[in-house]
Parts: structure tokens; C-alpha cells; sequence
């Protein structure tokens, strides 16, 4: 039972991670120890557990599937969703700087903690590293794409955003705003549009079940390769939760306001050069305030290694 309280609190951890645009669940369930045990537990799900059923009956298939695990972490997620939404919502409009910063620390204590478990540093190594950064930082600069209502790129959408999810450093969330497909999908959910609903779930299915077992393969055969293009994935979204940005273009939010969609990271001293209108969260650096919360983030990341352990 303790074992599972402690699922349910990290669980819940990932959630409030997944509320927040470009904030992956995948980077706390590293940090937390339990991310090969979810991918694995999701790679379970395939065509096996009918043969699993047959023979075990119930009993065998939960077992299979590691669902005592796969509760309490799913139960965790639902939980702080519920109970923290308007709150980190809150802290998104009101708080930005210092809660960007947070994540900033979090997010560069976690990088250097996934590439401590890597045993062997070689060339090939540095290279995905590097790629992986590459990569995760041209995602966070990319200009949105123009959406489209067409079934087959509202499964494709659902397909990558929840494949980014899974990866820590991406979100997937933020995967589909580049793909101009943010408000369709958040419009198909706000109006109970079952087509656009059915068929994005459909492409979260197939991505989460598909994608889960190539980075349990990954993890099994090329384990030193795939946390260093993990580390590089981190290291390259820090552009994303930089704590100074200024907003490029803003998006319509599900209450019809004005929120900002991309932005640009630049330096504190640069705010009072730029219009208020461009700067949302005001002209005010914060500069003590944010590097406080940037070691406070760092700081929650060992915390979070130690209650692990």
C-alpha cells in the first residue's frame, strides 16, 4: 500500500506537469524512477492479453499489464488535474516569470540527472545528444502550420502529440499548437464534436501503444544511445520555459481571451526596450525572485531522486 501511495503522489506530480503548455509528464516520471515501468506497463497492451485472458482469465491479464501500477499512477494523474487546474491555470496568467523559472530549474536538474545514468560516453553518444537538443530547440521556434479539419491529419496529430508526450522534454500540447491543430482539437472537445473527438483518440491510441514499445526496445537494446537523446531533448526545450519571452503571436483561449501561443526568449534587460504589448507579464525582470525559484526547481528535482530511492 505504501508503494502505491507513492505511485499515486508521483501520478499526480505528472499530472500538474501535463497541464502546463510545453512542460512534458515524461520528465517528472524519469526523475521519479518509474518511466520504464510505464512505458513497459503500456507496451503490455497488445494483441497477447487475449491468450493471457483465455488461459490466466482476469486476474492474469492485470497482472500482465502491470494495472495495480497503472491505477494508481493514472488515479494520480486524474486527481491533480482535477484538484490543480485552476490553480496552475492561475499561476500560467498571473505568475508566468516565476513559474517558468521553476520549471527551468526542474528542467536543467532533471537533464544533468538523466545524463548521469548514462554508463558510457563515447562519440556517438554526443552526437544524439546534440541532435536531440537540435531538435527540441527548433521545435520551440518553429512557426505554426495551418490546421486542418481533415480526419486523417486529426489522427496523424493525435498520433505524434501523444508520442511527444511520452518523451520527456516535449509536450504534446505544444506539439499540436505547431501543428495548427491546438484549437481544433480543443474546439472538437469544448463542442462535443464526436468525429473530431473519435478519431483524435483513435491516433492517441495507436501513438501511445506503438510508440511505448519502440522506446521499450530502445531502452533494451540501445539504453546509453536513448538517454542521451533524452538529455538532449531537455537541454533543447529549456528555450521553451526560459522565464523572459516575448509573446510573437497569441491564440484564443476556451474562454475566448487572448493568450500567448509562441513566443521569443530574450534577455531581462531587453524588456524595457520592447512595447507592453508584446510583454504580457509586464516590464518587471523579477531577476532575485526567478533565479530563487530557479534552485528551488533544481532542488525539488534531488528531493524528488531521494523520496524515490
Amino acid at each position: 500500500m505504501k508503494a502505491y501511495i507513492t505511485i499515486f503522489l508521483k501520478g499526480m506530480a505528472m499530472g500538474i506537469a501535463e497541464v502546463i503548455p510545453g512542460v512534458s509528464g515524461g520528465t517528472i516520471a524519469f526523475i521519479t524512477g518509474i518511466y520504464e515501468q510505464f512505458i513497459n506497463a503500456i507496451k503490455s497492451f497488445d494483441l497477447s492479453l487475449f491468450k493471457t485472458l483465455k488461459e490466466s482469465g482476469i486476474s492474469g491479464v492485470w497482472k500482465a499489464v502491470d494495472g495495480n501500477f497503472l491505477t494508481a499512477l493514472l488515479g494520480g494523474m486524474i486527481v491533480s488535474i482535477l484538484l490543480f487546474v485552476k490553480l496552475v491555470t492561475w499561476l500560467v496568467d498571473h505568475e508566468t516569470l516565476l513559474l517558468w523559472a521553476f520549471f527551468f530549474g526542474l528542467i536543467v536538474a532533471s537533464a544533468l540527472y538523466v545524463g548521469k545514468q548514462i554508463s558510457k560516453w563515447n562519440v556517438t553518444n554526443i552526437i544524439v545528444l546534440v541532435l536531440g537538443a537540435a531538435v527540441a530547440y527548433y521545435i520551440t521556434i518553429a512557426a505554426p502550420a495551418n490546421g486542418s479539419e481533415n480526419l486523417g491529419f486529426i489522427f496523424l496529430s493525435g498520433v505524434i502529440a501523444i508520442s511527444a508526450m511520452l518523451l520527456p522534454g516535449l509536450s504534446g500540447s505544444f506539439i499540436l499548437l505547431i501543428m495548427g491543430m491546438y484549437s481544433i482539437i480543443l474546439g472538437g472537445v469544448k463542442e462535443f464534436d464526436l468525429t473530431i473527438i473519435a478519431v483524435f483518440g483513435a491516433g492517441c491510441l495507436v501513438g501511445v501503444l506503438s510508440f511505448a514499445r519502440v522506446l521499450s526496445w530502445a531502452f533494451k537494446n540501445y539504453r546509453n544511445v536513448t538517454l542521451s537523446l533524452l538529455t538532449g531533448f531537455m537541454i533543447g526545450s529549456l528555450n521553451r520555459v526560459w522565464p523572459w519571452q516575448e509573446v510573437l503571436k497569441y491564440r484564443t483561449n476556451s474562454h475566448g481571451e487572448q493568450v500567448p501561443a509562441f513566443t521569443k526568449s530574450i534577455l531581462p534587460s531587453d524588456l524595457s526596450e520592447l512595447a507592453q504589448s508584446n510583454l504580457p507579464f509586464g516590464t518587471d525582470a523579477q531577476i532575485l525572485p526567478v533565479i530563487v525559484l530557479m534552485l528551488i526547481g533544481f532542488g525539488v528535482v534531488f528531493l524528488l531522486e531521494r523520496v524515490s530511492r
